[in-house]
């Protein structure tokens, strides 16, 4: 972050403040699409899309993906920029939002009317707001705190109903959602993924094993809407049973843990489910341990 900051030529005091403003989105923007094409790149995830293929979806790959993610560059670098010159906080959610669902229209227009990144949106928007808020106050649960505030606050000009899947879902099965999470503060991003990656680092784990470690732990404790809407309670039960199990025998670094990691992706392929909700905690985790001060 320093390094940003600290390479900029000297300009007039409007102009220092809108390269410096400039300068922190843009690098608020790539930690987010880093973050989204680690996710996507991990490898061997159960049930999602990575390296080998599409996981359980037909309309999903590695390469919509990431050119999902690129094209959504634009829509993270204008919230860093709201998070930073938009002081009113009613005003920067309804600002955000806008931008939002303009960055929705544009993934769809980028990958030809699927849904990479929807829930991404969400989450992602709102930390990289956050973030941008306060630049010297990086730490996960500062950002995840001021992001719980923003996601309190009702936009007045969302639609009142979407249709989505994952809305439909909560309505259901009455869980919290990709909005539950976000009002809770992220706690399956603070106090699941990123101690399991601290954990799975500290006790020797590659980077790769300890990303997987960490989605396992997520997906074991969340109610996912993405695995809801397509399985119903029944999927995600057996879902939450099968990545603890993968991590009760020794998780992604072992040997018996890849055997149980082999097995569950075969359950969740057979079921036909995905654990797009993990995912996306998932990259939400990655980008706060990536700008974490």
């Amino acid at each position: 972050m320093a390094a940003v900051l600290e390479h900029c030529q000297p300009l007039a005091p409007a102009a220092l403040a809108d390269s410096l403003a400039d300068s922190l989105a843009n690098y608020l923007a790539d930690a987010v699409v880093t973050a989204l094409i680690d996710e996507v790149t991990l490898t061997p995830k159960p049930g999602l899309v990575d390296m080998r293929g599409r996981g359980a979806h037909r309309d999903l790959n590695w390469d919509l993906m990431c050119h999902s993610a690129w094209a959504l560059h634009p829509t993270f670098h204008a919230m860093a920029v709201a998070g930073q010159q938009i002081v009113d906080p009613q005003q920067l959610r309804e600002q955000i939002g806008l931008i939002g669902r303009q960055g929705e229209a544009a993934m769809m227009a980028a990958t030809g009317g699927v849904n990479t990144h929807r829930g991404a949106i969400w989450a992602l928007g709102l930390l990289v707001t956050a973030a941008a808020q306060d630049h010297k106050a990086l730490t996960p649960a500062a950002v995840a705190t001021r992001a719980a505030a923003l996601a309190w606050r009702r936009d007045r000009f969302a639609p009142a109903v979407t249709g989505n899947k994952g809305e439909l879902a909560c309505r259901q099965y009455s869980v919290g959602g990709a909005r539950g999470q976000a009002q809770a503060r992220f706690p399956h991003v603070i106090w699941v993924a990123l101690p399991w990656l601290e954990h799975c680092r500290a006790r020797g784990d590659d980077e790769n094993d300890a990303r997987l470690n960490a989605l396992l732990a997520v997906v074991a404790n969340l109610d996912d809407t993405c695995v809801l809407s397509r399985g119903g309670q029944a999927a995600l039960t057996a879902v939450q049973a099968g990545a603890l199990r993968v991590l009760a025998a020794g998780g992604a670094a072992s040997s018996d843990g890849r055997s149980a990691l082999q097995q569950f992706e075969q359950e969740l392929l057979t079921l036909h489910v995905s654990p797009g909700g993990g995912a996306d905690l998932l990259a939400a985790a990655l980008f706060l341990d990536r700008i974490r001060t």
